[in-house]
């Protein structure tokens, strides 16, 4: 164990609403659990369950920390019985439940993957949720393959930049959609084949005709609402949609015969409330398949502004506006 203090900064929750409930405050370290190492933050991701979860829509699991954050890097400075592999010392990102955004945070061992060669803590906090999300969903649900298209919605947001990035870089085609021209670009110059902007462009149709009339194998979805529809009318037969957030609502008028027709499969997940095991094997599958794209520089995650851990609540403002291009991130 390292010299660690008694208490340390971080960013508290006073209530559910807007980005002004967070402010900066101080309190007691958190002790790891057995199985857990403790690790000194130095940068923490801004993902969008987190603004979900200062609304009040999305509150955290039992037993996990009210603080919110839920991917980190830095330097382990402690760990606890159970753990194998990690030392104090070592530096490492994690996939956490809760408590990302504080001076230290504890994390499942398991959870924990090393810092790709020549990445910043910055960029390395960048991965987890993200690469995580991605990587269970497109896939190891998703299923997707080499030589498949997929329609990935939200192409300049945190999940939507990885996921063009790893489908691209796994041999599948890629399309996606963004809400501006600039967007647009932006998913090309990551590796999308395509880029539709939503406002201006019927993606059903354009997904259809840039199929030969076949459709799509794959849609990564975050929106739902209307959207649910015409995921799947975009399908091709045997085509899965792979729904992992609702930026519009979750309940809607569905006509399931389309579904039925095309043999579709239709699924989604959630990953922070998932056990720990199951999120080992989808760290697992990242180290092996994932991480020497990392260290080679074929992947990269895009930083659009890094803000002071005091600053969380600018931080949360820029989300919302949904001008960013890629992650918005903490610097502790």
């Amino acid at each position: 164990m390292a010299d660690i203090p008694a208490t340390m900064r971080f960013v508290e929750q006073k209530g559910a609403g807007g980005p002004e409930v967070l402010v900066p405050a101080t309190g007691p370290v958190p002790a790891p659990k057995p199985g857990e190492v403790l690790i000194k933050v130095a940068a923490a991701g801004v993902n969008r369950p987190d603004v979900f979860q200062r609304q009040g829509n999305y509150p955290p699991p039992p037993g996990a920390s009210p603080i919110p954050g839920l991917e980190i890097a830095g330097t382990i400075v402690a760990v606890t019985d159970g753990v194998a592999g990690w030392k104090v010392g070592d530096q490492a990102c994690a996939l956490v439940t809760g408590g990302g955004y504080a001076e230290y945070c504890p994390a499942p061992a398991p959870q924990c993957l090393p810092i790709p060669k020549n990445f910043s803590m910055v960029e390395a906090a960048a991965l987890p949720e993200t690469f995580y999300t991605v990587w269970s969903n497109v896939f190891m649900r998703g299923r997707l393959q080499a030589g498949e298209t997929i329609l990935i919605h939200g192409g300049t947001s945190g999940i939507g930049t990885t996921a063009i990035q790893l489908a691209h870089a796994f041999g599948a085609r890629v399309i996606a959609t963004a809400g501006s021209d600039e967007k647009c670009a932006a998913c090309q110059k990551l590796g999308a084949d395509e880029a539709l902007n939503y406002r201006t462009v019927d993606w059903v149709k354009r997904c259809k005709e840039l199929t030969g009339g076949k459709g799509v194998e794959l849609v990564l979805d975050m929106v739902g609402g209307d959207y649910l529809q015409r995921n799947v009318s975009a399908l091709a037969v045997e085509g899965r949609l792979v729904q992992i957030a609702f930026l519009k609502p979750s309940k809607v008028e569905f006509d399931f015969m389309p579904m039925m027709l095309k043999r579709l499969t239709l699924t989604g997940s959630t990953l922070r409330a998932r056990p720990v095991a199951d999120k080992a094997v989808i760290a697992s599958a990242l180290k092996n398949k994932v991480w020497p794209l990392l260290d080679a520089g074929t992947v990269r995650p895009q930083i659009y502004k890094t803000f002071a851990l005091d600053q969380a609540a600018a931080a949360h403002a820029l989300m919302e506006s949904s001008e960013h291009i890629g992650k918005i991130m903490l610097q502790v």
